[in-house]
């Protein structure tokens, strides 16, 4: 297997380039996260993600069944976003909180009721204020890898895309790019990697009943 973790001066790993997908240019650094679908603790299913030095910056370990919420952690594990599932909804509705508070939430992810019919994966409204306003537009394909955030402006400021080695090495789908634009911050953009999995991953193994 390739090894997952990136490294700068690797020549032999790069990432693939959506066609479909459009680009927003920024002046200031894009960070490339390499996202892993694999805790790092025995026998507990999770994420684990790299910067481009190969330091760990992210990572879930409480994917276990009956747990209600999904902990988003650093690199040292401590706690930086908690998700959980609106209940009694009739479509995906859900809710993330600061750190592991689960009183009013930062933001809600909702999935489209109409989304088999378009590219539109899912809304971010943001909670804290009087009004609940719409900050960003995931569109694409999270089955292909090809995800993209777009915030109110129409600017893209996160997208998923597939790894791959030069030598044409598939890293498959639970290794995967997540490159973020400057206007976003990267634990927000990792949230929402995690929402795309719940909503729309072929292993839907975390149990939130």
């Amino acid at each position: 297997m390739p090894k997952v973790y990136p490294n700068a001066h690797d020549p032999n790993e790069t990432t693939a380039k959506s066609t479909e997908i459009p680009r927003h240019i920024s002046d200031r650094q894009v960070e490339v996260l390499t996202v892993w679908k694999k805790s790092l603790i025995f026998n507990c299913d999770g994420y684990t993600v790299f910067d481009t030095k190969g330091n760990l910056v992210f990572r879930v370990d409480n994917y276990q069944s009956g747990k209600k919420e999904i902990v988003l952690m650093d690199g040292i594990g401590k706690s930086l976003l908690t998700i959980r599932r609106k209940r009694l909804s009739l479509v995906d509705n859900w809710m993330v909180f600061d750190g592991e508070t689960s009183v009013s939430p930062i933001f809600l992810v909702k999935k489209p009721v109409n989304f088999l019919a378009s590219k539109n994966l899912a809304h971010v409204i943001y909670c804290q204020s009087n009004n609940k306003n719409l900050i960003y537009e995931i569109i694409g394909s999270y089955a292909q890898r090809q995800v993209a955030v777009y915030d109110i402006r129409k600017r893209l400021v996160a997208d998923i895309q597939r790894k791959e080695a030069k030598a044409g090495v598939s890293f498959g789908g639970d290794v995967f790019s997540l490159i973020v634009q400057p206007e976003l911050n990267q634990t927000v953009a990792m949230a929402l990697v995690i929402l795309m999995e719940q909503m729309f991953g072929l292993r839907r193994s975390i149990s939130l009943g």
